[in-house]
């Protein structure tokens, strides 16, 4: 972790804050893009144009791949990316979302959460309270009616999907400072891969209409920068700190459904939140 003066000591929380919103509009953005068009051609379409984010960035800022241990972990997290994108988008589209949703996004803040505090120790009884309040917010955020009963609950899908996505930002954490596109630029890579020998594999449908490619763009964009802003958020700062702030995604994404598709925000939707901007008033307490 690098030490900043503590004048600046807020930042980290504020790059965390900074992905949690991009991360929310990039999953809006997605999910539109899913009523829309297959899964795949969505993950195809956004991680590349993703891909070509980063490898602008690299040649903008003439950053030198990753090498070494550098390479061995962004490679690594590539294979987590997309093991635990796919999971995600697997078990919401065969389990219940109500179940899916929220475990998988409390597990991606509770991991990298957990194994920061090893590393680097408990942050102070307020910021450990704000944890507990932001994985509270996140859960009754991510929570969404589900009247398909008779569906397998998807739990298997979340679990995966969670754990692998917090193991993603810890190995993200441990990359270099000095390599910001790079690593990202890799693990796009790695994904396309991936999900292209999928779709090959398993000759499953991907083609994206052409009305939707502002918005894969839009997507795949934001989707980079707001890996980035969390990766210089948990190298710079708190790793658990930047773990759970970052995991409020689920709060943009529910506003914007709110406000843009005129989806009803129930008293509870409202009350988390409340909560997660209680969540982020004790987290960065510590910070200030």
């Amino acid at each position: 972790m690098v030490t900043l003066d503590p004048s600046l000591a807020i930042v980290p929380a504020l790059l965390a804050l900074a992905s949690a919103v991009l991360w929310g509009i990039s999953d809006f953005g997605g999910g539109l893009l899913g009523r829309r068009a297959p899964i795949f051609g969505v993950l195809l379409a956004t991680q590349g144009i993703g891909f070509l984010t980063a490898i602008t960035g690299m040649v903008v800022s003439a950053e030198r791949p990753p090498a070494g241990v550098d390479l061995g972990l962004s490679a690594l997290a590539g294979v987590l990316a997309a093991l635990g994108v796919g999971s995600l988008y697997r078990g919401l589209a065969i389990g219940r979302m109500g179940v899916v949703a929220p475990v998988t996004a409390v597990l991606t803040a509770t991991t990298p959460a957990i194994i920061g505090i090893a590393w680097q120790g408990f942050p102070g009884p307020i910021v450990f309270v704000g944890f507990g309040v932001a994985i509270v917010a996140v859960i009754i955020v991510s929570i969404v009616p589900d009247d398909a009963s008779d569906r397998p609950a998807g739990l298997g899908y979340a679990l995966v999907g969670g754990l692998t996505l917090g193991l993603l930002g810890v190995v993200l954490s441990r990359v270099d400072l000095q390599h910001a596109f790079s690593p990202l630029a890799l693990i796009r890579a790695i994904e396309l891969v991936l999900f292209a020998a999928i779709v090959g594999l398993g000759r499953l449908p991907w083609r994206m209409p052409r009305s939707s490619l502002p918005l894969v763009v839009l997507v795949g964009i934001v989707d980079v920068v707001g890996n980035l802003a969390f990766l210089t958020a948990a190298r710079t700062g708190d790793l658990a700190i930047a773990a759970v702030l970052s995991s409020l995604y689920p709060v943009v994404t529910v506003i914007l459904a709110a406000s843009l598709l005129n989806e009803r925000m129930t008293r509870s939707h409202a009350a988390g939140v409340a909560l997660a901007f209680v969540a982020i008033v004790l987290i960065t307490a510590n910070a200030a």
